[in-house]
């Protein structure tokens, strides 16, 4: 009799591991979902304080991102913060803190949708208040 129960638990165990709802490399649900945005951005210090001056200028359709930061910021040490559209990812990764001090060639970051689909890459245009 215990082998019989044993025998079913497993069955069950292994019936409720099928992959009804497929991840992708980074183990994140792939959904639905075809949006693809930036919602908000910031830039922080080494500090983990906010140093734009003002709210950035998110341009969801030419895909740039506008940040004005204080006079005297460390632009090679900056943590960017991202709010994406719901079930988005951004590629590359943020792994820590950033090099932002070569204004001339502005940093990128693709949004990928929800479901994989659809890629947009967003430049972040930084620059230093007078």
């Amino acid at each position: 009799m215990k082998i019989i129960v044993a025998v079913l638990l497993a069955a069950l165990a292994w019936a409720g591991c099928k992959k009804e709802h497929p991840v992708d490399e980074d183990g994140l649900l792939i959904t639905n979902r075809a949006e693809c945005y930036v919602s908000d951005f910031d830039l922080w210090g080494a500090d983990h304080q906010t140093v734009r001056t003002k709210n950035p200028t998110i341009d969801t359709v030419a895909c740039t991102i506008n940040i004005e930061v204080f006079f005297g910021t460390d632009l090679r040490n900056l943590y960017p913060r991202f709010s994406l559209v719901t079930d988005a990812k951004l590629d590359p990764k943020i792994a820590g803190k950033t090099d932002f001090s070569d204004l001339a060639n502005p940093r990128q970051y693709t949004v990928v949708s929800g479901n994989r689909q659809v890629r947009k890459t967003y430049t972040v245009l930084v620059s230093v208040q007078q």
